[in-house]
């Protein structure tokens, strides 16, 4: 991709998802997620209905009237954004490939942030750490975390979301908010979330196609594993071929929703055709 049209790409997705951010999310994001605590801010006369725990005792001895400590909520945060850009990641069959829709949440959840003076983050991962960006604020800093999340290029194409887990919990000292982003297609991770969601609040997203669910009754047919790369020919016409498959993927799809829902950890699952706004809406809605 040449730098002309990357640019026409990174300016089209900050167009449709700053909308999102500024009109939808940000609102909901930040009374989704809390700051710190309170932090001092001023010191007013007291009002009918203060609370009278308030109140600055040296400052209404001072003045003879009564004034009380108004505190402010400690809004800084920092969100990471870990992103799957295994090979996994490059299935679609309704005009739009899994990686786009991943590419537009994190996004969104980027300009979110922005929003509310929050330090976004970026983990790329596959079986390994493709790449990492450490927390900043800023608008361009999000524009480099678009343009990484549509051109980058993995050296791997398999999944290993304990190892992506291992380096967030290595890296982030501090809380964090986090979003998992990712087909979750992976197992053996459960460990390693407990340890990190002890620390962060993490948040599972979940995005997958609705033709991955079920193998097509096609006979003899060559595959491509998107994840090792490997050719093979797949006796689609088999019921019980179909039905192993089936059973696979149903499989770690439920080990996801178990595993974060255990570890305290948020759950959203989108499909690419349905719309990931409402999804997430009704994430922060009943959180």
């Amino acid at each position: 991709m040449d730098t002309k049209e990357l640019l026409k790409k990174v300016r089209k997705i900050e167009i449709k998802t700053r909308r999102l951010s500024d009109h939808i999310f940000s609102g909901e994001y930040h009374t989704s997620f809390k700051g710190r605590g309170m932090t001092f801010s001023e010191v007013r006369q007291y009002q009918y209905g203060d609370d009278i725990r308030a109140i600055d005792w040296n400052v209404t001895a001072r003045y003879n009237e009564a004034h009380v400590k108004v505190f402010e909520e400690e809004r800084e945060l920092t969100m990471m954004l870990m992103v799957d850009i295994s090979g996994s990641e490059s299935f679609g069959s309704k005009n739009q490939f899994k990686k786009d829709i991943v590419t537009e949440i994190a996004a969104t959840m980027a300009f979110s942030a922005t929003q509310n003076n929050d330090k976004i983050g970026l983990i790329l991962f596959s079986d390994e750490i493709e790449l990492y960006i450490p927390p900043k604020k800023g608008r361009s800093h999000v524009l480099r975390i678009i343009r990484e999340l549509i051109e980058f290029q993995p050296k791997s194409r398999k999944t290993d979301i304990a190892q992506a887990l291992k380096f967030l919990s290595g890296t982030q000292k501090k809380k964090a908010i986090v979003f998992v982003i990712s087909d979750f297609m992976s197992e053996d991770y459960e460990q390693t979330l407990k340890i990190a969601s002890k620390k962060h609040d993490i948040t599972g997203i979940r995005v997958y196609d609705i033709r991955e669910e079920k193998m097509p009754n096609l006979g003899m047919v060559s595959m491509l594993d998107a994840e090792t790369g490997a050719i093979e020919l797949i006796n689609t016409g088999s019921k019980s071929v179909r039905m192993n498959y089936e059973k696979q993927y149903h499989d770690k799809v439920n080990y996801f929703k178990e595993t974060f829902s255990k570890s305290g950890s948020g759950v959203v699952n989108t499909r690419v055709d349905e719309s990931y706004v409402t999804k997430l809406l009704g994430y922060f809605k009943s959180r």
